[in-house]
């Protein structure tokens, strides 16, 4: 008896959609917990737990961030060629497992002693051993689990859109839980209980993943295994020798996030590298119609660097400005500095429906906005996002301290903002870019959010403040500082996304037609 061939058509399992869809719905969730659940806790674990400066915590958020954005380039290339995605995505969340539960090594806490900070160096190296799984981690496992999912379905399925939404609010529940959770348990029982938190949710999504395979009917498998086995110039098989690199790149993380110099100039050379290469080829190897394109996506592509750095404040300045000077009561509820940044996943659920029937209505009315405009009104709702702070600032109570609800404010300001520009901008990158040059151009997206949260980082400086065990001594001159950096981030929002709208019709004149 013959096992009938797979119709994806006929799987609908989960909610109408194939069941493959909820093993890559429930790993992506539990991965983006372990991710956000660390993520706003990492700032505020090293200046009130090991006593670093703002800039230099600043600095090793701001190189980690970086590297983590970059990194999936890397891991894509190697799973369409070589490794293919389920062995990728089990790789990367074995290391990401492993990064995590690692980071739940707290040490002990430093100490002022005669005027000298005393750290646990030790604990610190497998601090920084473990960001450095979770970023080779995170570059292995998060461009393939989205692959899957769109692998799943055949080109002409007209549930393949819903299935990404799907699997996006996956993402944005792993964030918000995880914010919640990891950022309460973090902050008030001791920050091994939160990391520890983040490493248990990974370590849920492998074990989903790894349960789910049947479902997934040999989509996530190498095109060639063939390739796999052959044998490399060190003598192992090549899935082997990926696997040795990869360790290498986390002993080479490990040194570049101490190291923070590193991180800034690699990623000024491979920008200045990109940008040369891309000019070569608009100038040399495009007709009009392809050189005006690459122009537009090219100058779309530098915008959102200023875009995502003011947006990333959140787990920077934003973070410690929720912890220092702000009253974070709000409607009866008294939440942790990390647990803001739950914020932004919550109005995604709240807004993107909303986004999702605008575009739609205003498309049927013939007035949809170009994506050059919605990529300044993005771009302006984050500096008007720190806009509210700088009111906030001004108003603060009794006690000094800003009310909570003007970071509300903020939040769902940078989230409309986000919802304005993001989903569009890999979809302009697919449109826009020459057929044969579309990954490069994708790499060269991520480039971009890397580079910005180099930026951010650097952006979060200006407003390092000094602190006595963690604290700071004066919250007015901290308010004040703040308020410096957030009225000059509103003012580069602003004036970035008024230059952009002012550019539009310039540039949807060079898109010929892309909408």
């Amino acid at each position: 008896m013959t096992t009938p061939a797979y119709d994806p058509a006929l799987d609908t399992g989960f909610f109408g959609h194939p069941r493959g869809l909820l093993v890559c719905f429930a790993t992506e969730l539990w991965e983006r917990f372990s991710f956000y659940g660390m993520k706003y806790l990492l700032l505020l674990y090293l200046t009130k737990y090991h006593l670093f400066t703002d800039a230099n915590g600043l600095e090793v958020l701001g190189g980690y961030a970086a590297l983590v954005y970059a990194m999936p380039v890397i891991g894509g290339l190697l799973a369409d060629r070589y490794l293919g995605m389920r062995k990728a995505v089990v790789f990367g969340g074995i290391l990401l497992v492993l990064g995590h539960l690692g980071m739940a090594v707290e040490g002990e806490q430093a100490r002022v002693v005669e005027g000298t900070i005393q750290r646990d160096e030790g604990a610190l190296q497998v601090f920084y051993f473990s960001l450095a799984l979770i970023v080779v981690g995170v570059g292995f496992l998060k461009p393939n689990i989205s692959t899957i999912v769109g692998r799943l379905y055949s080109e002409d399925d007209h549930r393949r859109d819903s299935g990404f939404t799907i699997f996006y609010m996956g993402i944005n529940i792993g964030a918000f839980t995880a914010t919640l959770l990891c950022g309460y348990l973090g902050e008030t029982f001791g920050w091994a209980y939160g990391f520890g938190a983040a490493g248990i949710g990974m370590l849920v999504g492998l074990i989903t993943f790894l349960s789910g395979q049947k479902h997934l009917h040999g989509h996530a498998e190498p095109h060639n295994p063939a390739i796999l086995r052959e044998k490399s110039p060190l003598g192992l098989n090549k899935e082997w020798t990926i696997y040795l690199c990869a360790f290498l790149g986390v002993a080479v993380a490990w040194q570049m996030l101490q190291f923070h110099g590193a991180v800034g100039v690699t990623l000024n050379v491979l920008s200045l590298a990109v940008l040369a290469a891309l000019g070569w080829f608009i100038f040399t190897q495009c007709n009009k119609v392809e050189r005006d394109r690459m122009i537009a996506l090219v100058v779309l592509t530098m915008s959102t660097v200023v875009f995502w750095a003011l947006f990333e404040q959140a787990a920077a300045s934003m973070t410690l400005f929720a912890d220092r000077v702000m009253d974070r009561e709000i409607f009866g509820l008294n939440l942790t500095a990390a647990q803001y940044g739950s914020l932004n996943a919550m109005f995604i659920f709240l807004l993107a429906p909303f986004f999702a029937w605008l575009w739609t209505a205003l498309d049927k009315r013939g007035l949809e906005p170009s994506t050059p405009v919605k990529f300044a009104l993005g771009i302006a709702q984050a500096g008007l996002g720190f806009g509210a702070l700088v009111w906030g600032a001004a108003n603060p109570n009794a006690a000094g301290l800003v009310a909570g609800y003007w970071m509300v404010l903020a939040y769902l300001l940078h989230t409309s903002g986000e919802l304005c520009l993001s989903p569009v901008g890999l979809s302009a990158v697919t449109k826009l870019a020459v057929p044969r040059i579309v990954g490069v151009m994708m790499g060269s997206w991520f480039l971009a959010t890397a580079y910005s949260e180099f930026v951010a980082a650097q952006l979060a400086k200006l407003a390092a403040v000094e602190t006595v065990d963690g604290a700071v001594a004066d919250v007015g001159a901290a308010l004040a500082t703040y308020n410096n950096l957030f009225n000059e981030l509103l003012y580069v929002g602003l004036g970035v996304g008024v230059l952009l709208l002012l550019l539009s019709p310039l540039l949807k004149k060079l898109m010929h037609g892309v909408h």
